[in-house]
């Protein structure tokens, strides 16, 4: 069987009604996005930080994967299926994939502050004062700007091994996860999934079905 690496973005949720920040000039939920994913925002003000979060999670409860979700998932009926996401919410787990990447991390998880790797269940809000194993304060289990991304490592793994590589709603802005394109094998196909215009900058053919996630899903199926 082929091997299909998908690396998701804002743009796969989006038509569950995930709104993205860069849907809104750096906004994200009417946050400038620095106050609520970035360390320093976090140090400043964690209180903001701590709630931005879990109303994130609410809003989550209340929204279903779409048909893009459940598309790729059925695809490992005859592919051997790989998800490298950005997002960090579970849709495509709720959707039946079985073999997800979270890079920036996972709403329904929460850290220590300290160490990275104290890693539980959230199933409820995280308020000052909660402390992990290690005494220090409780956090989302969410990568911000400005720190390390653990598992790029094992998404590079991946991507060495793909067959078929697949981008869909993201806009290959944020690094480091923009960079995967350069680990996929030069005999790979590659498309991109998005209704926004691309500027390929890489050395390599990339080709882009102009439409949303599930529209775009509908397209590829038919091509591979």
């Amino acid at each position: 069987m082929k091997t299909i690496v998908f690396l998701t973005g804002a743009g796969m949720s989006a038509e569950s009604g995930i709104r993205t920040f860069r849907d809104s000039n750096g906004l994200w939920e009417n946050h400038d996005i620095m106050e609520v994913a970035s360390i320093e925002g976090w140090q400043k003000n964690p209180a903001l930080v701590l709630d931005f979060y879990n109303q994130r999670r609410k809003q989550l409860a209340n929204v279903q994967p779409n048909k893009g979700h459940f598309l790729i998932q059925e695809l490992e009926q005859k592919f051997i299926v790989k998800i490298i996401t950005q997002n960090v919410d579970d849709l495509h787990e709720r959707a039946g994939s079985s073999s997800i990447i979270h890079l920036h991390g996972e709403l329904k998880k929460m850290r220590s502050e300290i160490k990275d790797t104290q890693i539980y269940d959230c199933t409820k809000d995280i308020k000052l004062g909660d402390k992990a194993q290690d005494g220090s304060q409780l956090r989302p289990y969410i990568v911000w700007f400005g720190e390390q991304v653990p598992m790029f490592e094992k998404a590079i793994d991946e991507c060495l091994r793909a067959d078929i590589f697949v981008i869909i709603g993201t806009s290959l802005q944020v690094y480091p996860a923009a960079s995967l394109v350069d680990y996929v094998s030069k005999q790979a196909e590659i498309y991109l999934i998005d209704p926004n215009d691309f500027q390929n900058n890489y050395n390599r053919k990339i080709t882009h079905i102009k439409k949303v996630a599930s529209e775009g899903m509908e397209e590829l199926i038919k091509k591979i």
